[in-house]
């Protein structure tokens, strides 16, 4: 009877992901972000989640979960039942430098299940109106007259917006006040409303707040402008020409999720990138669609690999000390 018993339960764990596959979709998909809302990852996550959600045929809910720099939403996914249920939207900062920098991080990036990259998003160095500086050039004297006093924003240690800003003041010297945020809309926020002088924020962010005139923008980290900010200096322009920094935004899901469910999921975030409308979107705010050749959880994991290794340099090179 034991045998029986110990052969038939070997059997139900092993037949466990096919039956989780076929019930997948039964219930509301769960998509955690990992930082608080307005910022890109936010914005990003909410126009694909609306698309796939009329592909699977099935609610997509976006929940913000932030602090620590995107990890402890980035824990919670890679904690969640691997059923496809709850996916995670990470950042290049989340999930190719956290683990540079937190020390007791509880999760492992190159461990995950990927689904695919959603887009690339460029960077803007903003600074907020009253601001007594039109350049670059203005910026980084009015820093050195007064070293530590200049307030600079960013969506929290380890996120990509501070290894944007720790790669600004590497490369500048700049010496300034820098204020961790539970994400980057708060940072946004708080430069709209002049609280804070100046912000390392990724194009879904800044992009819709320079066209508005509620923000300057003072270079964006490319070589060359951004077509939907084309009043914005490029890095070389603005003085700063080794300044090029790009994040990006991607879909993971926990590790052992059923083959057949992440085929699913990255079925339908193909739909939504191929699909005019939403690309067009993403383009307005700034940010780059994920390319076809870049699409799919392979591509995905590939990059995060490389990422985590890349990022483990520039984090030593900058100083960043481990949390």
């Amino acid at each position: 009877m034991k045998r029986l018993f110990a052969a038939a339960l070997v059997a139900l764990l092993a037949c466990a992901p096919g039956l989780r596959a076929q019930d997948f979709t039964s219930r509301p998909i769960t998509m955690l972000v990992v930082f608080a809302p307005g910022g890109a990852t936010d914005v990003l996550a909410r126009i694909v989640a609306d698309h796939m959600s009329r592909t699977l045929n099935q609610r997509v809910m976006v929940e913000n979960v932030s602090g620590a720099g995107g990890t402890i939403g980035g824990a919670r996914g890679a904690q969640a039942v691997p059923d496809g249920h709850t996916l995670t939207v990470g950042s290049l900062g989340s999930h190719s430098a956290a683990p540079s920098i937190y020390r007791s991080i509880q999760y492992d990036p190159r461990e995950l299940q990927p689904i695919g990259l959603i887009a690339g998003t460029p960077l803007f160095f903003v600074v907020r109106n009253g601001l007594p500086v039109n350049t670059m050039g203005e910026f980084l004297a009015l820093v050195r007259e007064n070293p530590g006093r200049v307030s600079n924003g960013h969506a929290g240690i380890g996120s990509t917006n501070h290894l944007a800003c720790a790669l600004f003041a590497h490369l500048t010297g700049a010496r300034m006040n820098n204020i961790p945020y539970r994400g980057e809309g708060p940072a946004m926020n708080d430069v709209v409303a002049q609280q804070v002088d100046s912000a390392c924020l990724l194009a879904p962010a800044a992009v819709p707040q320079i066209q508005s005139g509620t923000m300057r923008g003072l270079l964006t980290a490319a070589a060359e402008r951004n077509p939907n900010a084309p009043n914005v200096p490029s890095a070389r322009e603005a003085g700063v020409p080794d300044y090029i920094f790009q994040g990006w935004n991607a879909i993971f899901a926990p590790r052992g999720t059923p083959a057949p469910v992440v085929e699913r999921l990255d079925q339908a975030l193909r739909a939504a990138l191929a699909d005019p409308t939403i690309r067009r979107r993403i383009e307005d705010l700034g940010s780059i669609p994920a390319a076809p050749d870049r699409q799919g959880p392979e591509a995905l994991l590939q990059m995060v690999r490389s990422e985590v290794d890349r990022w483990a340099t520039v984090v030593r090179a900058a100083g960043i000390e481990p949390q």
